[in-house]
């Protein structure tokens, strides 16, 4: 049966895009306009994804994904107005899988919904904590350490360390890992490049070595030290 998407958001024109933009991709979409009748329906309907928006009247998105966490592993893809980067952090720290901020292209948001539903419906299970030599990441707190030093990376290098730490020596295309920071990949899309600069030098400050190689023409490698 096709996937069933709840999109939750308090403005009609938002939730009609994006209920739009999905049915017209294959998916069945049920809409709330509040965080009590976001629970309420979840709770009813059992959705495969969420689509939740952080400012919500009644409850909030924040204590709705929190509650619907201690539910279920239902996929949430928080959606909010506010790109200041401790909202974002907040989203994921709470239980959020990812993130989208408006004004958003709902080509954007349907590609980031495919991509996450994909990720879910595998049976891999990737570790909480990778350790490679003096450096840990914990993916469950979103936190990384090199000797015990905390480093502080935004949620996209942190998301991209995550992806390269797990294939260690494998090389990765900037459209392999555009896809999966984005859910869609496009080849005049160079952000992955400056996310990749900032977390390189943020790790080599710490550890004084080289983590991140460029492969260069073709996209990037962790090396294990």
């Amino acid at each position: 049966m096709t996937e069933l998407i709840l999109v939750v958001d308090d403005e009609p024109k938002i939730a009609r895009l994006a209920r739009d933009y999905l049915e017209k991709n294959g998916y069945r979409v049920l809409t709330a306009a509040d965080g009590q009748s976001a629970l309420t329906t979840a709770r009813r309907e059992k959705p495969d994804l969420i689509i939740l928006d952080l400012m919500l009247p009644n409850i909030d998105g924040r204590e709705v994904c929190k509650i619907l966490r201690r539910e279920s592993d239902v996929p949430i893809i928080m959606l909010t107005a506010l790109a200041e980067e401790v909202d974002q952090i907040t989203g994921l720290e709470i239980g959020a899988d990812d993130y989208i901020t408006k004004p958003f292209s709902p080509r954007a948001l349907v590609a980031r919904v495919r991509a996450l539903l994909r990720r879910t419906r595998g049976d891999i299970k990737l570790p909480t904590i990778i350790r490679i030599g003096a450096l840990e990441i914990d993916t469950e707190k979103y936190s990384v350490t090199f000797n015990g030093n905390p480093i502080k990376l935004t949620p996209h290098e942190f998301k991209l360390l995550v992806i390269l730490a797990n294939r260690p020596g494998q090389t990765l295309t900037r459209e392999q890992l555009l896809e999966d920071l984005h859910g869609a990949a496009s080849s005049i899309d160079r952000s992955v490049d400056s996310h990749i600069k900032n977390l390189r030098k943020k790790l080599e400050a710490e550890s004084n070595s080289l983590a991140i190689e460029t492969v260069y023409g073709i996209g990037y490698r962790f090396i294990e030290n």
